[in-house]
């Protein structure tokens, strides 16, 4: 039987920010840019209750909660703070999966401390983490993978919830499917439409109607309702993509306009390729455009190197999409080309 503990610190970035300046500690935080149109990475819990979440524009969150507080990010500074808390799990495994800077899944099956106990080896990270950091997280731990994920997310902030074996079931068939990673807004309501709102909904029609009205996903979908999908840590999570984008706090309102944004956009990809050992490993290049109408579109080309007049090509043939709308938002990107494996002689008998 699998033991797996998913870690999730709590609203990390603004957690950090109110670590480092208590004047912070008692009022509604949020990270994000200083522009109106800037998007937020995180809030702290008095923010999320009055309705501001990450991914929201500054101008909506402020809308909101008049009285939020807006910093800017320290990455260099939450980074840190993740290293220690990655140094922490390897005191209890090795198999390791971060998923960002404040979460990861830990498979803890062959973990010796704490009597090889998963719930205590849960509450002693925890402890750990805050010891080291400050900071407090909350923890998920279960037989199964994603279920310790779902877990992790129902005692916030600074709690943890074990599902255990003999628990799976009963847990998996009063699931609301919006619960299960990988079920998004759009295919929730897929679902619905198809009476399908509980892990027992799924269960009930049996894996060839999933397959046959939902596809591949449905059968997916039935092997974790029925408990049959138990997973395992990934310690090599490989890179497939590397973008930045920008959102403006004037729109552009025409080509040029956004054209002139390339150099800039352009000179922090490189940076960033460069700093991930990725720029030997580019594999196409990308352009994402945002309208004031919030349509999105993008264009890409097979290319082997960064190359601005492509990235030129690219943007003007996505920007006469928006039909003159003017662009709120502009990013540029790659994709990136799998390490070459080692070529290994096989033996006849191979």
């Amino acid at each position: 039987m699998k033991k797996f503990i998913h870690i999730d610190m709590d609203c990390f970035y603004a957690a950090v920010e109110m670590r480092d300046n208590p004047a912070l500690a008692n009022v509604p935080l949020a990270i994000g840019g200083n522009s109106r149109r800037g998007v937020l990475s995180t809030a702290n819990y008095i923010a999320r209750e009055y309705g501001v979440r990450s991914a929201m524009s500054n101008y909506r969150a402020k809308q909101l909660c008049p009285d939020l507080v807006i910093v800017p990010g320290r990455m260099h500074v939450y980074k840190h703070a993740s290293e220690q808390i990655r140094a922490v799990f390897q005191r209890y495994t090795n198999l390791i999966e971060p998923l960002s800077l404040d979460e990861a899944y830990l498979d803890v099956t062959d973990s010796t401390p704490c009597h090889g106990s998963a719930t205590l080896m849960a509450q002693q990270i925890r402890a750990d983490i805050y010891a080291a950091t400050g900071l407090t997280a909350s923890a998920g731990i279960a037989p199964i993978k994603f279920i310790a994920k779902i877990a992790s997310d129902e005692n916030k902030p600074n709690g943890q919830f074990v599902v255990l074996p003999d628990q799976v079931d009963a847990f998996l068939a009063q699931l609301p499917l919006g619960k299960i990673p990988g079920v998004g807004k759009v295919t929730l309501e897929k679902l619905n439409l198809k009476g399908l709102y509980t892990g027992a909904d799924v269960c009930a029609k049996g894996v060839n109607w999933m397959q046959q009205h939902v596809g591949n996903f449905g059968v997916s979908l039935y092997q974790k309702c029925a408990g049959l999908h138990i997973g395992c840590v990934s310690t090599n999570r490989v890179r497939k993509s590397l973008s930045v984008e920008h959102t403006y706090e004037y729109n552009k309102t025409n080509l040029q306009e956004c054209l002139e944004q390339l150099p800039l956009l352009l000179e922090e990809l490189t940076r960033r390729l460069t700093k991930q050992g990725l720029d030997q490993r580019i594999s196409k290049l990308s352009v994402k455009v945002k309208f004031a109408n919030f349509v999105v579109t993008s264009a890409d080309q097979a290319y082997h190197q960064l190359d601005s007049s492509i990235f030129t090509e690219l943007l003007s043939k996505a920007y006469q999409r928006g039909v003159q709308q003017p662009v709120r938002l502009l990013g540029i990107g790659v994709g990136v080309k799998s390490e070459p494996q080692q070529h290994v002689q096989l033996s006849i008998l191979d």
